[in-house]
């Protein structure tokens, strides 16, 4: 079994990363191979619109531009299993959390009727960290990620998603311009609430590399 985790946050030591280390130790538990990509180290685009992957004599589910994201896609499609975490800006997942998907779907998209090219199954385990509460979660932002989401669904497997509430910014509030925030209350979530998280992780990709 293989399995591919993605950190699509810019920040490779912190709340996301660790989310997705953990669910990297989860997949390994159960025997996986494992490849670990911090996706803002790579050099890509979003879909360049080339349509190459649509030309009539061009061979199926592959992204013929060349930068470093397309060796990536052919590894996913060649994975049991596709662990993806993001931060949520401005209610969405990252620019480069976007790219890749964009990239991933619309090269096994079929445009003869709309369905998927992909004969395979890939598991996808997708993780959306954020500063939000969870209240704001589920009247703001729930219905969209879950319905965007859905697209990883062309890649025949299951679909799971796991958000991260009230996620801690930095590790002192008084040296930045944030007084929107309650730091006694972000470190409490922290000290509380992201030890479930990791755990959670952790099983999620446990249980999706089986």
């Amino acid at each position: 079994m293989k399995t591919v985790v993605i950190n699509a946050s810019p920040r490779r030591k912190w709340n996301t990363a660790q989310i997705m280390k953990e669910a990297a130790k989860g997949a390994e538990s159960v025997g996986a191979e494992v490849e670990y990509i911090d996706l803002y180290k790579l050099d890509l685009h979003g879909c360049m619109s080339c349509l190459i992957c649509k030309k009539a004599d061009n061979e199926r589910c592959k992204c013929y531009w060349k930068d470093e994201l397309s060796p990536l896609i052919e590894r996913i499609l060649d994975a049991d299993t596709l662990l993806i975490g993001s931060p949520i800006y401005f209610n969405e997942p990252t620019s480069h959390y976007r790219a890749l998907m964009e990239r991933l779907i619309f090269c096994i998209l079929s445009y003869d009727g709309f369905g998927s090219y992909f004969e395979g199954k890939v598991n996808v385990g997708l993780f959306f960290t954020m500063n939000a509460p969870e209240d704001y979660y589920e009247t703001m932002m729930e219905d969209y990620l879950q319905s965007s989401s859905q697209v990883f669904g062309m890649l025949n497997g299951e679909v799971k998603i796991y958000p991260v509430f009230n996620t801690l910014q930095v590790n002192d509030y008084s040296k930045y311009a944030m007084g929107a925030f309650d730091e006694e209350d972000k470190k409490l979530s922290r000290e509380k609430r992201f030890p479930v998280d990791l755990d959670a992780a952790f099983k999620i990709g446990a249980e999706l590399s089986k």
